[in-house]
């Protein structure tokens, strides 16, 4: 194996964290924002990029930075060591931003190769690449809304993912079709042909607010499908915060608004 080898736990229910345990010598990768806490003789280093290509050629840094740098995601990552001699082993633990779960991902089991949502990402074992996935297709790259940009995670290590709300795991067989809502896409292996379709028909397009196009997903492979994405969950917050609120009928609407300094009733 290429990777470091990392054992971990995944602790809670709906906020959930991964605590990673390791070696000394062995390090995990995690994006900026994504600490939770670690134990003393653990030495945190920013990289640049992802630490795969630590051993590279400038050019070849410079080319994966990029890479990720057009996904939208950050120059640098963080890379946490346990730096102490002999056989003591190190914690380290990491949060999911928002409610949801942790999906541990054996990449040396899953074929090597994972396609995740931009956002999906939360860390790995130090080698595992983490790129963006140029798609094959025009009309992906055009019209997939939340799921137009995706990352590709390639190794043999131990990777994470985060997603909102309940989350689904489907394995697909040869020729099998899935339609999903592109916000719904958490990841799915290398093996998924993933592609765009339109909706269609005038009242589907103009009323169905469920958008103009979903994506199809043809296995063989695995798919993991996330109930409740982040940007939903934003739209509707977003939504509640703007909307002034009636006080439809209460005979103490107009107290209460008096009360609260609301003198425009």
């Amino acid at each position: 194996m290429q990777n470091h080898v990392i054992d971990y736990k995944i602790i809670g229910e709906e906020m959930q964290y991964v605590e990673i345990e390791l070696d000394p010598g062995e390090s995990a990768i995690a994006e900026p924002g994504s600490f939770m806490m670690m134990e003393d003789g653990i030495q945190m280093q920013t990289i640049f990029s992802d630490g795969s290509a630590q051993n590279a050629g400038i050019l070849n840094k410079l080319f994966s930075a990029g890479k990720r740098l057009l996904a939208g995601e950050n120059l640098f990552m963080t890379a946490y060591t346990n730096i102490t001699g002999g056989s003591l082993k190190k914690h380290v633990s990491f949060a999911a931003p928002y409610p949801g779960k942790i999906i541990p991902l054996d990449l040396y089991a899953l074929g090597g190769r994972i396609i995740c949502q931009k956002d999906a990402f939360l860390c790995a074992a130090k080698g595992v690449s983490v790129s963006i996935e140029f798609q094959r297709k025009l009309g992906s790259g055009l019209f997939g809304g939340e799921g137009f940009i995706m990352e590709k995670l390639e190794g043999d290590g131990m990777a994470f993912m985060h997603a909102g709300g309940h989350i689904v795991q489907k394995d697909l067989a040869a020729g099998e079709i899935l339609k999903v809502d592109t916000g719904c896409i958490v990841g799915f292996t290398g093996q998924v042909n993933y592609d765009i379709e339109f909706i269609g028909g005038i009242k589907n397009t103009l009323f169905g607010g469920e958008g103009v196009f979903f994506a199809t997903l043809t296995g063989p492979g695995t798919v993991w499908i996330q109930s409740l994405p982040v940007s939903r969950l934003a739209g509707r917050i977003l939504a509640y915060g703007t909307y002034k609120q009636k006080d439809e009928g209460s005979i103490l609407g107009a107290l209460g608004g008096w009360l609260d300094g609301d003198n425009s009733r």
